[in-house]
C-alpha cells in the first residue's frame, strides 16, 4: 500500500481503461479493414485492372502448364519465390453455382476456351487463399508491422469483396447466365483455376 501511495504521490502511475491503450502509448491498434478500404478503389482496382490479362488467352499460350507464364503475367508471393498469382479477365457463362459449402463458388465456361482445365469463381463466404493480395504491387510484407496483421489484410479484401460484389448478387439466379469477371488465382492445381473475383457483372 505504502508503495502504490508513493507511485501516486509522484505522479508516475496512471490508470487507463481497457481499448484506449493508445492514447497512453501512441500505438494505434491495425485495422485491417481500414487499411484495404483506403486503397481500394483509389488504388487496388485500378492496378488490377490494368494488369488483368484475358483469361482464354492465357490458358491458350499456357498450353496446359499454368506456370510457363509466370514472367510474363505472374507475381510470386515473395519476390521470386513463393505462391504463384495471375490476375485475369474475361466473359463466362455460369455452368453451376455451388452454395452448399461455406467456400462457395460458381463452375464457368470461359469464352473462347474449351480445354480441359476447370474455372471457378469464388463467391465465399470463405475464401481459400490469398490470391488478391498477393497480385497486388502496392502490398508489400514489410509494410506491415508482423505476419498477423498482413494476414488480417487478406481477410479485409475478402470482407470488401464479399460486402460489395457477392452480397449484391442473387446468386441462385446466375445459373446459366453470362458474366463479366476480373479477379486473381494461385497456381495450386494443373487442371483447376480458383479465382477471386474483383470486378463481377452480370449480363
Amino acid at each position: 500500500i505504502a508503495i502504490l501511495a508513493m507511485l501516486t504521490m509522484t505522479g508516475c502511475m496512471k490508470i487507463v481503461k481497457i481499448g484506449e491503450e493508445g492514447k497512453l502509448t501512441g500505438e494505434v491498434t491495425f485495422n485491417a479493414g481500414d487499411n484495404v478500404a483506403e486503397i481500394w478503389d483509389s488504388a487496388a482496382i485500378p492496378e488490377l485492372t490494368e494488369k488483368a490479362v484475358d483469361l482464354s488467352t492465357f490458358l491458350t499460350e499456357a498450353k496446359d502448364d499454368l506456370k510457363s507464364l509466370a514472367d510474363k503475367y505472374g507475381k510470386y508471393s515473395m519476390g521470386t519465390s513463393g505462391q504463384l498469382s495471375y490476375t485475369v479477365k474475361g466473359l463466362a457463362t455460369v455452368k453451376e453455382v455451388n452454395t452448399e459449402k461455406k467456400a462457395g463458388y460458381m463452375e464457368l465456361t470461359i469464352d473462347g476456351y474449351s480445354g480441359p482445365v476447370i474455372i471457378r469463381l469464388q463467391t465465399g463466404p470463405v475464401f481459400k487463399g490469398s490470391a488478391v493480395r498477393d497480385s497486388l504491387e502496392i502490398i508489400k510484407f514489410e509494410d506491415y508491422k508482423n505476419q498477423v496483421d498482413y494476414a488480417a489484410v487478406s481477410q479485409g479484401i475478402h470482407g470488401i469483396i464479399q460486402s460489395t460484389i457477392i452480397d449484391k448478387i442473387d446468386l441462385a439466379s446466375l445459373s446459366g447466365k453470362q458474366i463479366e469477371f476480373t479477379g486473381c488465382f494461385t497456381v495450386d492445381k494443373e487442371d483447376l483455376i480458383l479465382i477471386t473475383p474483383v470486378i463481377l457483372t452480370v449480363k
